[in-house]
């Protein structure tokens, strides 16, 4: 998602002869005046569906009425000075500075260049340029010159303003649906040239400052595409060449298409679930945005390749942010539900609750956060349920973002079978774990009971054994979890963000894929673009070796890459039954204009960079993401929901329709009797045999995935050239009863029920 930046005020209030300044930057100072305060902010109101929206009447029980004002409150009482969600307020701030005060040129371009800066953050980037380039006209007239190193921080934010500038202009308005993939083509050339034109000076003159500035070099390739003349007019010395682009395998282009099947959500990182909500057959699409005021989306899948939106009439009114969204069946009804997760990142501002959202089974959602026993405020964005303990109701884990100052537990907790839940992290050695970013359930030993791993920032990750009850004749009296990650070998990164786990060899046993994320990687990743060396924290693909370790083989298949990644999720593109990965990427700042990274799995071997083959390059923030057969045409296509942390840095979701090919596929929805009835801990077993007569094994286990991600629950299995499987064997979590099911027919969806010991088809649509 989005990186911690200190958020400071310049002035706080300027009395005659002194300043007091609140600024956390040093040398910023203020030498007279009287300043005038703005008022506090005013709330936001809710924002509205999208135009075309479900004209029905709005749905909203009276819960959510009462979480839609406690997060109302919550962001009005935020602290305008430092919130990061708050840079209008800021941007009157300054302007009223700069308009009662008689400032010295030092002090002036101090408080013109902050000024700049909050309007950047709030999407006023014509303003940010307009203030930064008076900052150089007043030195010129002054006959004066900015010391060397104000000099190139200056020139270093006004790039960055005219490169937005030219995105605003042109990507973010563009009807095409090519804009913003790279490498840009001549349908993404900027139309409106004047911000790729102010990019190219700015970072022209960086780089003549610093010819080893790796960002400004990435930036001002970048800057070119968006004119159309890259690589012909790039210069020499400063030109990344297009073969570093090349793919590594062949794929068609998968096409975006969310604008015109009715997708194309603008806003904030956030989160998405792709799931069948209102049990119709066809998937629907539920997106979050994380500003504190922008409204949660349902959309309803039409059948006919168009989605719906059906927020009004769904009971989401009210429902704002939510940086990331879990899928879940809490109460063991059939009806999916949703959990929404707040405040990641923002600190002391991150005060928000995450929510429950009980789905009703007639098209809506009741909030019941408070009634559930999980109204808890703090900031996190990750969450993953699993039955622990084996009793049939799936329990949650959420991890939230602990650091010096502010301090945070981390909270299991257990479901209690009646829609309620007792917290018990501390009892189970689950609560101290850190600045958390990301949780995975997933049976590393194959032992039946769900392990925990945890993605640490500033710290070394943790690996969860779970180790039964800690008293076998009394299992109410606490769970017992180890920590295994030093002796498993999977506790080497010290910045990670995005993990789950996934059999990506089909040898029946989990590994663990953890994505790197280092807090001043934009440069090192612009580096690495450029085949030059890096320091970034790489992501780690860590092999289950069978005995309880595991073994780092990063290098081995080709992902150890300087990736800033943030939404990721993985699937299988091709249908040939090798789970594939995709990754967001991104910070919170405006530099990180990075394609989007899409790698196809190469029979368990290797990964292939396939970004540019398929298209999915896209340059704007990539968040939550999600694999799934939206179109009910037997592929995977991949949805994204696009967007950045600032509240100037939105965009529109990407949604990439897969081609197809001749490979063959089975989709599995299953139902648990004894085990949690959204199946989540079934281990699936899809044998199928080639022509030349070997059988091979593809393995999947159900709602075990991203922790920055929202695939269905269904199990879309593709089974290459196949033309029937030759078995299909589910073992259930709770009850441990499998079921076997011999030759089975291919391109079809199915539905088991636990213990039924046949496959149904599901024939709708």
């Amino acid at each position: 998602m989005v990186r911690a930046r200190t958020w400071s005020l310049v002035v706080a209030h300027i009395v005659l002869g002194g300043a007091s300044a609140l600024s956390q930057d040093p040398g910023m100072k203020m030498t007279h005046g009287a300043g005038v305060m703005p008022s506090s902010p005013a709330i936001g109101s809710v924002s509205s569906p999208a135009p075309g929206a479900d004209s029905e009447p709005i749905y909203q029980a009276e819960s959510t009425k009462r979480m839609a004002e406690r997060l109302r409150a919550d962001f009005a009482a935020t602290d305008w000075k430092v919130d990061p969600n708050k840079p209008d307020v800021r941007v009157r701030y300054y302007s009223q500075v700069l308009a009662t005060q008689k400032l010295s040129l030092h002090d002036d371009t101090t408080v013109r260049e902050q000024l700049a800066r909050e309007m950047l953050y709030a999407g006023d980037s014509e303003g940010a340029v307009r203030q930064l380039e008076e900052v150089r006209r007043r030195w010129q007239r002054a006959g004066a010159s900015m010391p060397p190193s104000d000099v190139k921080e200056h020139g270093r934010w006004l790039a960055l303003a005219y490169l937005r500038l030219g995105e605003q202009e042109n990507c973010a308005m563009s009807s095409t649906s090519r804009a913003c993939l790279f490498p840009l083509r001549s349908d993404a050339v900027h139309q409106n040239t004047r911000g790729a034109e102010g990019a190219v000076r700015e970072l022209s003159l960086l780089l003549e400052r610093d010819p080893a500035d790796t960002e400004s070099r990435w930036l001002l390739n970048v800057a070119y595409m968006q004119l159309g003349h890259y690589p012909s007019s790039v210069p020499a010395q400063w030109l990344i060449p297009e073969s570093l682009f090349a793919p590594e395998a062949k794929l068609p282009e998968f096409p975006q298409l969310a604008a015109s099947e009715g997708l194309d959500v603008t806003g904030h990182a956030g989160g998405v679930l792709v799931e069948d909500f209102d049990g119709d057959g066809l998937l629907d699409v539920m997106i979050s945005s994380s500003g504190p005021n922008d409204q949660m989306r349902l959309f309803h899948n039409n059948g006919d390749g168009t989605f719906r939106d059906v927020t009004r009439r769904s009971g989401l009114m009210g429902e704002t942010g939510g940086l990331n969204l879990v899928l879940t069946d809490y109460n063991n009804d059939g009806h999916p539900d949703v959990l929404v997760l707040r405040g990641g990142w923002w600190g002391r501002q991150g005060a928000y609750p995450m929510s429950l959202l009980r789905n009703n089974g007639n098209g809506t959602f009741d909030d019941v956060t408070e009634r559930a026993g999980l109204l808890v405020e703090g900031p996190t964005q990750t969450a993953a349920w699993a039955d622990y303990d084996g009793d049939g109701w799936l329990d949650i884990m959420v991890g939230y973002e602990s650091s010096e100052g502010d301090r945070h537990r981390s909270l299991l907790f257990h479901n209690n079978h009646d829609g309620t839940f007792t917290e018990c992290a501390q009892q189970s050695g689950l609560g101290d774990l850190g600045f958390v970013k990301g949780v995975a359930w997933g049976d590393y030993n194959n032992d039946g009971r769900p392990d925990l791993y945890v993605s640490v920032m500033n710290g070394h990750n943790h690996l969860f054994r779970n180790d039964g009850p800690r008293d076998p004749g009394d299992p109410g009296k606490g769970w017992r979890f180890t920590d295994v990650a030093h002796e498993a070998g999977v506790d080497k990164q010290s910045n990670s963000f995005a993990t789950w786990f996934f059999d990506f060899d089909n040898d029946g046993w989990p590994d663990i894929f953890v994505a790197g994320y280092s807090l001043n990687a934009s440069g090192d990743v612009g580096a690495f673009e450029m085949g030059k060396p890096v320091k970034a924290e790489k992501p780690r693909l860590y092999s289950n070796m069978h005995d309880g370790t595991f073994q780092d083989v990063t290098a081995d298949v080709h992902l150890d890459r300087a990736i800033l990644t943030m939404g990721a999720n993985f699937g299988d593109l091709d249908n040939d039954g090798w789970l594939d990965i995709y990754l967001g990427t991104g910070d919170s700042t405006y530099q990180a204009l990075l394609p989007n990274r899409m790698f196809r799995n190469s029979l368990g071997r290797s990964f292939q960079d396939v970004t540019t083959a398929g298209d999915f390059g896209h340059l704007q923030k990539g968040h939550g993401i999600a694999f799934a057969d939206l179109h009910r045409s037997g592929f995977e296509d991949v949805f994204e929901e696009m967007g950045g942390a600032q509240p100037g840095d939105t965009f529109q979701s990407a949604l990439y329709k897969n081609p197809g090919n001749g490979n063959h596929w089975i989709t599995l929805r299953l139902s648990g009797v004894r085990s949690n009835r959204a199946a989540f801990g079934a281990r699936i077993d899809v044998a199928v045999t080639g022509s030349d007569g070997k059988t091979r094994h593809i393995f999947r286990t159900v709602g075990f995935g991203s922790s920055f991600g929202g695939n269905p629950l269904e199990q879309h299995i593709g089974v290459g050239k196949a033309t029937r499987v030759t078995s299909v064997r589910v073992t259930w979590p709770t009850s441990g009863i499998v079921d076997a099911i011999r030759s089975v027919a291919v391109d079809r969806r199915y539905t088991l029920r636990e213990g039924a010991g046949r496959l149904v088809e599901d024939t709708r649509r």
